[in-house]
């Protein structure tokens, strides 16, 4: 597949390593507030916040608030998780919550060679576009912080537009700001239905990246146009 005149790329586990520390953060924070967990162990509340985690992020309109609002989810779920075992104490789940926004923030680095292959997809000759879900300083953060701002024509951030991904609207004004037709353009990222499924109905080809390997769970519908492990798999195989 040769390279089209625009792409358009995701941000979070794309270009950035968003979930790979979840665990590990979670254990940090539960630890830094030992003190205050009197006999629970540790491992138990770490189990009943994965729970909670999950069912808090399953439901689309929780989860599209959830992101608009990360701190507040974070604390509410470890609220949720707290009650579940039969604890009461919303500062206690406040200080957990933000202890674990803390450890992503400070732990969250470039996937390797993804920045060095925006760089190339932008010295090739494409216009690129960055769409990411969120709010907008969290996200703008980010962009900043990993100075990812000079590679793209267009950045459009859920938080700042009124509206984020699946909607079509947000692939229709990328378009737009690029001057780009549909057909002139991929979407790659990691979300099945966010990055592939919704472009692909307005006829953007849609790249999927199987960080894990695992291949398409086995009761989607989705199909890929391609699939690819990492970002800078683009590079070589274009």
């Amino acid at each position: 597949m040769r390279l089209p005149p625009a792409i358009l790329l995701d941000l979070d586990d794309t270009i950035l390593d968003d979930s790979s520390n979840i665990d590990r953060c979670w254990r940090a924070a539960c630890a830094a507030n030992a003190a205050e967990l009197g006999n629970l162990d540790e491992s138990v509340l770490l189990e009943t916040i994965r729970n909670t985690s999950r069912w808090y992020w399953s439901d689309p309109d929780r989860h599209r608030e959830g992101r608009l609002q990360l701190d507040a989810a974070r604390r509410q779920v470890v609220l949720l998780a707290l009650k579940e075992l039969g604890i009461v104490n919303p500062k206690l789940a406040s200080s957990i919550g933000d202890a674990y926004g803390h450890h992503r923030e400070a732990g969250m680095e470039p996937l390797p060679d993804a920045i060095d292959t925006v760089r190339w997809l932008k010295t090739s000759g494409c216009v690129l576009g960055l769409l990411t879900n969120g709010a907008g300083p969290a996200q703008r953060k980010k962009i900043e912080r990993f100075g990812l701002a000079e590679f793209f024509d267009t950045i459009l951030v859920e938080g700042e537009v009124g509206f984020g991904k699946p909607d079509l609207r947000i692939y229709q004004l990328a378009l737009s700001r690029l001057h780009m037709t549909p057909q002139d353009a991929w979407m790659v990222g990691d979300n099945l239905e966010w990055d592939v499924a919704a472009p692909q109905k307005l006829g953007v080809v849609g790249i999927w990246v199987d960080r894990s390997a695992r291949g398409l769970p086995p009761a989607t519908t989705v199909r890929p146009d391609r699939i690819i492990r990492v970002l800078a798999d683009l590079r070589s195989r274009c």
